[in-house]
């Protein structure tokens, strides 16, 4: 799995994104180079099984978590705590 080329603050990083609701996968695509399945493998290895559990039944079926399914769209994707690349 490609998760192991990452450094540990990247992988909270992903991590992160992907339990903020109104990041959808598509931005860690463009930002990290994983897709969804990619990501749930990382998750599921980095974090506690209940933690991912918990993770998993929220956003199974979320329409904010897939760019093509949302009813809106988003302009650049910076948090404040993201660093500039």
């Amino acid at each position: 799995m490609k998760d192991m080329s990452f450094s540990e603050p990247d992988i909270g990083r992903i991590i992160e994104m992907a339990w903020e609701d109104r990041t959808p996968f598509e931005v860690i695509k463009t930002q990290y180079g994983l897709s969804e399945s990619q990501v749930i493998r990382l998750m599921r290895k980095h974090m506690k099984a209940s933690s991912f559990k918990m993770w998993r039944e929220r956003v199974s079926g979320r329409k904010t978590k897939h760019l093509s399914k949302r009813g809106f769209t988003v302009g650049r994707f910076v948090c404040p705590t993201q660093r500039l690349r």
